[in-house]
């Protein structure tokens, strides 16, 4: 394995660690233990922390070490306000050309989720953030895309650091809702169900502690599924 394969698997596996809440805001990265749980060098840490850091999920100070990003709570306003215009856009444009096989790919995503609800923590919140990437991906734009898929990982920080204790069940109803006024083809009523559903995930916060725990013990998984 050459090193860049190896920073790519380190980088791959953090960034599921992360958007998993597994890896928590404000949790330190220490590229050694990183490195020894991996089985790869420092510098094949350091530069998926770099890749980390420009997407937002990761902080890297001078001289301090790498953490997992630990955004503010005005922050958290700001993100939240800038994903319900991409989320909007994006069913705007997709309630007027959506085709059958994508709603099956859709129903197919929402399915897995509804399989995923109480029993799977971890999954259940990486695949409800991948049913917002899919519906960006379906609009066939690269650039949407990729703004969509950023923000919704710092989402997911945002959600680890004020989730509300509340049913997985209540994100998958709203995914259902979100498809149904698809299905209509009317952009309006798509944009007010994405805009119900953002606000509605954005109430379900409040600022919690939590200890810090080991990140090799938390790592140890990903080194094996990763």
């Amino acid at each position: 394995m050459t090193q860049s394969s190896r920073a790519e698997s380190v980088y791959v596996s953090l960034r599921r660690a992360i958007i998993e809440q597994a890896l928590r805001p404000g949790m330190k990265l220490p590229e050694d233990a990183i490195g020894e749980q991996f089985g790869v060098s420092r510098t094949s840490v350091r530069n998926a922390l770099v890749r980390l850091s420009a997407e937002g999920l990761v902080e890297v100070r001078n001289n301090r070490g790498a953490c997992v990003a630990e955004p503010t709570l005005e922050e958290a306003l700001d993100i939240f306000s800038l994903r319900r215009c991409l989320e909007r856009e994006v069913v705007n444009r997709l309630s007027r050309k959506i085709t059958p096989a994508q709603f099956a790919a859709l129903e197919a995503h929402v399915r897995l989720e509804k399989d995923a609800v109480g029993s799977n923590g971890p999954l259940s919140i990486r695949l409800a953030g991948e049913f917002h990437i899919l519906l960006a991906e379906l609009t066939g734009s690269k650039p949407l895309t990729r703004y969509v898929s950023e923000i919704v990982s710092r989402c997911s920080l945002i959600l680890a650091l004020y989730s509300r204790p509340h049913s997985d069940q209540c994100g998958v109803d709203e995914h259902v809702e979100i498809i149904q006024a698809l299905r209509q083809h009317d952009p309006s009523r798509a944009m007010h169900a994405m805009e119900h559903h953002l606000e509605a995930l954005e109430t379900r916060a409040q600022i919690s502690n939590q200890a810090e725990p080991d990140v090799r013990s938390i790592l140890s998984k990903y080194v094996r599924t990763g």
